[in-house]
């Protein structure tokens, strides 16, 4: 599924990051505002997801995750393939990629 979103984003110039702990996932993405609805309406209607919440919607001066169609941060044991893009959650499930996303 990650391998399938990061090419989806890419080709619609989004960026941005994932983070799993604890049975949730929180997304932080960015991109051209009609790419962004497009991918927020998709996600809307993707049955593989439940209890979709907005967090927060603003526009921003500089991409935070322009490096990465999706990066992403887990348990060290989810990242077995040492997969580009993935970031390890410490102790309190943070990562530095995620304290980024927390601050917009």
């Amino acid at each position: 599924m990650l391998s399938e979103a990061r090419a989806k984003n890419a080709a619609m110039h989004i960026t941005g990051h994932l983070l799993y702990t604890k049975e949730v996932f929180v997304q932080c993405i960015e991109g051209p505002p009609e790419s962004i609805e497009s991918l927020w309406q998709s996600l809307l209607k993707d049955t593989r997801h439940h209890d979709i919440e907005l967090l927060a919607r603003s526009p921003i001066d500089e991409r935070k995750f322009k490096d990465w169609s999706m990066a992403f941060s887990s348990y060290p044991s989810l990242n077995r393939y040492n997969m580009p893009g993935f970031f390890p959650v410490d102790e309190s499930g943070m990562t530095q990629a995620a304290e980024q996303c927390a601050a917009v």
